[in-house]
């Protein structure tokens, strides 16, 4: 089995989630189940968030002209039923059925079709970022995959590529940079001008405007990597110290 982790990150006006997420900083959508089959999709999605925040999602998924995970950059046709779970002030259960036509692409369907039929997905939705995380048999063929859904994707979003990995965790690829810990290039780059550069200084020597200048990429892009790089780095830190708390007892 392998693991495959993408993010795609939305232009402004091109992703009615994305732009809600946008308005919204700390607000996330992930999902609890993704299933699709070669005309259905069916997903359930948890957001979390202000009341504010989870009001927009929720009109955003509602709203007619958004279908869930439609890649096609005109309207599509598509059917699509999205029924609200849960609503509460802190958090939104939302159920999306999309049927769709022969003009729609979406990442699961682009998927089945060069990975096989067998593929596991997982998602979060942050900001204009969109982080996929595909477990799947290895059988299929990872570079027609990302072909054909840039391709599909078109200008509405840039693709990155965070990580290749066997099921097991050991990584390889644009993943294996960044050292046992799996930090991609981009993720390696951002927090290595990061500290050169003195933002993690108190007082910080330079922001993460400044900073995404010197490495000519968006602010969001960014914040997006540096938190994902940090959020590793952590959770490597936390899992050392249980392996030596955990260590043989002295006799």
């Amino acid at each position: 089995m392998r693991e495959l982790v993408f993010a795609l990150e939305y232009e402004p006006g091109r992703n009615r989630v994305a732009d809600a997420l946008a308005d919204h900083p700390g607000a996330r959508v992930r999902s609890l189940s993704v299933h699709a089959t070669d005309d259905h999709l069916w997903r359930v999605d948890h957001a979390a968030g202000t009341p504010a925040a989870l009001d927009d999602v929720e009109a955003a998924f509602l709203d007619g002209d958004y279908y869930a995970d439609c890649l096609a950059t005109e309207h599509c046709g598509a059917t699509q039923t999205t029924r609200v779970l849960d609503h509460t002030d802190d958090a939104l259960v939302l159920y999306t059925d999309w049927e769709p036509t022969p003009v729609c692409a979406s990442v699961p369907h682009i998927a089945r079709d060069h990975l096989g039929e067998s593929v596991l997905f997982e998602t979060r939705h942050e900001g204009r970022h969109y982080t996929w995380r595909l477990i799947h048999s290895g059988e299929g063929d990872v570079g027609d995959f990302f072909d054909a859904l840039r391709a599909a994707v078109g200008d509405a979003a840039r693709t990155e590529l965070l990580k290749t990995a066997s099921a097991s965790g050991a990584t390889d690829g644009p993943g294996s940079n960044g050292g046992d810990i799996g930090l991609s290039p981009e993720q390696e780059a951002a927090l290595r001008a990061a500290v050169e550069h003195g933002y993690y200084e108190s007082p910080r020597e330079v922001d993460a405007g400044d900073l995404a200048d010197h490495l000519d990429v968006p602010r969001s892009t960014l914040t997006h990597r540096l938190r994902r790089a940090e959020e590793r780095l952590a959770k490597a830190h936390v899992a050392e110290e249980r392996v030596v708390d955990a260590g043989p007892a002295s006799e």
